[in-house]
């Protein structure tokens, strides 16, 4: 996401601030670790985590490293057992490491790294059975935790909507069947998602140099529990896959275009291969891990790319005079879905609070169910695949609204000009960049 997808429902910015939680995984022993250089720490941890793929199909989410090395790790796997010994023994090693470091930039990558090495140890822990609570998990996995609003927070913006959205019938359907009016007809959906994602590039391109050759494929799928996802397969070049199983509407063009493409996953993967991986060198950037901090960066990003591609009115204009026509919808109406979007979204964090009532064991699926269609204002159909998102993802969903939430504070901060945002961008994509780093 590095990923990667997107959730079915995008998920706003959360309140600040992060909960003191003991890390989950255990510490080293005491035994000293034999002293090991960054470079021979990243060569086990790659070799670590082409082993831990074999374990799990989704583990490694992109590797454009020698082939030679994964074809070795399917050949000879260790057991989870041994694979969590080893992050504990790596991690302790980079503990070692650390004081004699003498560069910013050495240390960076190796508290990076380390980061990279406790989600390891955790996912690994999880593929042996072991069950955390869900701040547990995002803190193991993710090196942070976002601080839920209750679920009776939302009622108040429910008990506002019923008086702003007129009409018969419980409010989650009316706004269901509003929002059904502006589905993209799918023998429209290429030209349209063609259209976005080369806007989404021009205005990328005008603050961020793209490497030379760029590129990707669009395909459009179905069976899927993401509305769309980034593989990036090396030397520049991505695969997007757009989920059709339900109708897309017309603001998802813009959303994905930007999300998975420009300025989201496929540019933050281009800065990391060309600077991290190219340019220093660092090798353990070739391989990048599902479940790890970096996720963190790479949803809250490719969400917060959105707005900072097309702040509120440019995205109206572009949709209205340029995507309607094209997606044979009435441009007059353009403005009253943009309307409808602005007030629902302050019901998008209550999505994070369902997922950890969920996995926490709080409520049961029917319940979860339930609370999604009631919350988040979604039709039967829409309710069962953001849950189904939890059901196979767990607590990732942090990644988006809380990881945008970071990186909106960190490239806000000050009130900067347009320039200066996008310069903060370009930053924290092709630096080793962990959730600290974008807290005040």
């Amino acid at each position: 996401m590095n990923l990667r997808f997107s959730l079915i429902i995008p998920v706003i910015l959360l309140a600040s601030g992060c909960a003191n939680i003991t890390p989950v995984a255990p510490a080293p022993s005491n035994v000293a670790a034999p002293a090991k250089s960054i470079a021979d720490i990243s060569d086990a941890y790659i070799r670590l985590t082409l082993e831990a793929g074999t374990h799990e199909a989704e583990y490694v989410d992109a590797y454009y490293g020698p082939p030679a090395l994964q074809e070795a790790a399917k050949a000879n796997p260790r057991s989870l057992a041994q694979l969590i010994a080893e992050a504990r023994a790596l991690r302790a090693s980079i503990d070692t490491a650390l004081p004699s470091l003498r560069t910013e930039s050495d240390r960076r990558r190796a508290v990076a790294l380390r980061g990279m090495l406790v989600a390891a140890d955790t996912r690994l822990q999880m593929l042996e059975g072991r069950k955390f609570s869900f701040n547990d998990e995002a803190q193991g996995q993710f090196a942070t935790v976002p601080d839920l609003k209750p679920l009776a927070h939302y009622d108040a913006i429910l008990a506002n909507l019923e008086t702003l959205i007129p009409g018969d019938g419980p409010l989650a359907a009316r706004v269901d069947t509003f929002n059904e009016r502006y589905v993209i007809p799918k023998n429209r959906l290429q030209m349209v998602f063609d259209v976005a994602i080369a806007e989404c590039k021009r205005r990328t391109a005008q603050y961020i140099q793209l490497p030379a050759g760029e590129t990707f494929v669009m395909e459009f799928v179905t069976g899927k529990p993401w509305s769309g996802y980034n593989y990036y397969k090396g030397n520049f070049k991505s695969l997007i896959q757009i989920n059709t199983d339900l109708p897309i509407r017309i603001s998802r063009a813009v959303d994905l275009g930007c999300h998975e493409g420009y300025p989201g996953h496929h540019v933050l993967n281009l800065m990391v291969e060309e600077r991290l991986a190219r340019k220093n060198g660092w090798k353990e950037y070739e391989v990048n891990p599902l479940y790890s901090p970096t996720s963190v960066l790479s949803e809250g990003s490719a969400n917060y790319g959105i707005d900072l591609a097309f702040p509120a009115a440019e995205r109206l204009a572009f949709e209205r005079d340029i995507l309607y026509p094209m997606a044979g919808l009435n441009p007059n109406s353009a403005q009253a879905f943009w309307e409808m979007q602005q007030m629902t979204e302050a019901l998008s964090g209550a999505r994070l609070t369902i997922a950890k009532m969920y996995l926490d064991g709080e409520i049961s699926r029917a319940q979860a169910l339930e609370l999604t269609q009631k919350y988040l204002l979604l039709s039967p159909a829409r309710a069962e695949q953001s849950v189904a998102f939890t059901d196979h993802y767990r607590s990732y969903v942090i990644n988006y609204g809380w990881g945008k939430d970071l990186v909106r504070g960190y490239v806000e901060r000050g009130n900067p000009d347009q320039a200066e945002r996008w310069r903060r961008m370009e930053k924290i994509l092709s630096e080793p960049t962990q959730p600290a780093d974008l807290l005040p």
